[in-house]
């Protein structure tokens, strides 16, 4: 980016909250406060995008014990019948009785949150998480 395209802003804000901040930038190995706001504003146009049923990218994780009873199947029917927003799948053997699944998934936002709702809502998953994230192309 040259300097003719980067606006400059000033904020005002609690000196506590932002030496929290600037904690939190080091631990996190931003150099400066610039691209944690940057990120910051970037996170804020994704959940816009998630908000206004756009298409978006994002995971899916599930934890599970796989000897629940049909739990496997009922995933996998699930899967299945998601087929055009499921476009990847991880399955990891955690320990003899438990697994991890990440699903890429990619469609409009109500899609895949409604793919999401079904898989971690299943009887038998005991952690699950959607993540979200973004095509990109509406971000700079």
């Amino acid at each position: 980016m040259t300097k003719k395209e980067l606006a400059r802003f000033a904020i005002s804000i609690d000196r506590k909250l932002i030496d929290r901040f600037d904690r939190s930038l080091g631990e996190k190995g931003y150099t400066n406060r610039s691209e944690a706001v940057r990120d910051l504003i970037r996170d804020s146009l994704v959940e816009d995008e998630w908000e206004a049923d756009k298409e978006v990218v994002g995971t899916i994780t599930l934890v599970y014990n796989h000897h629940t009873r049909e739990l496997p199947d009922t995933l996998n029917d699930i899967q299945h019948n998601s087929f055009n927003s499921i476009i990847s799948n991880l399955h990891v053997h955690l320990d003899a009785h438990n697994c991890l699944e990440v699903m890429v998934v990619r469609g409009k936002s109500s899609a895949v949150k409604s793919i999401a709702d079904r898989l971690i809502g299943t009887r038998g998953v005991v952690h699950g998480k959607l993540t979200m994230a973004t095509t990109g192309k509406n971000l700079v």
